[in-house]
């Protein structure tokens, strides 16, 4: 498979080389998004995500063919998690790869920014003593 995308529960780093990994790939990069514990001096407890799933596949295999085209990849995964998530879990997972490394970082660049503005996913974050909705686009 050249591209995998996925809406999941939670997010699992563990196989990520072997999603990744392809014979005439000599570059693989891969960047995770979790939840940090702090955002604008403010004590974060958790994150909850919600999407529409449906739109958000489309819109994220729309994102990965684009970025095959632009760098000559050889294969991409797009992972996004829904749910509520606890600080230092993994929340979302692009990768690329490619014969050289700077095709990979470009596109691992493009993916996990084009995603963040265009695949409708909302987030909301618990602080100690209320939850807040943030703009998809910060």
């Amino acid at each position: 498979m050249k591209i995998d995308i996925q809406i999941v529960n939670d997010i699992d780093t563990t196989k990520v080389y072997q999603q990744l990994s392809h014979p005439e790939s000599g570059g693989i990069c891969v960047f995770i998004g979790s939840v940090r514990n702090t955002t604008q001096n403010k004590k974060v407890e958790a994150l909850d995500f919600e999407t529409y799933e449906k739109m958000a596949i489309k819109e994220m295999q729309v994102i990965a063919e684009e970025a095959i085209r632009k760098w000559k990849l050889n294969k991409v995964i797009l992972h996004h998690a829904h749910g509520k998530k606890e600080v230092e879990d993994p929340v979302v997972m692009v990768g690329a790869s490619s014969a050289h490394r700077d095709a990979c970082f470009e596109a691992c660049r493009y993916l996990i920014d084009t995603l963040k503005e265009r695949v409708p996913i909302w987030k909301k974050e618990f602080f100690t003593n209320k939850t807040v909705w943030v703009s998809a686009h910060p």
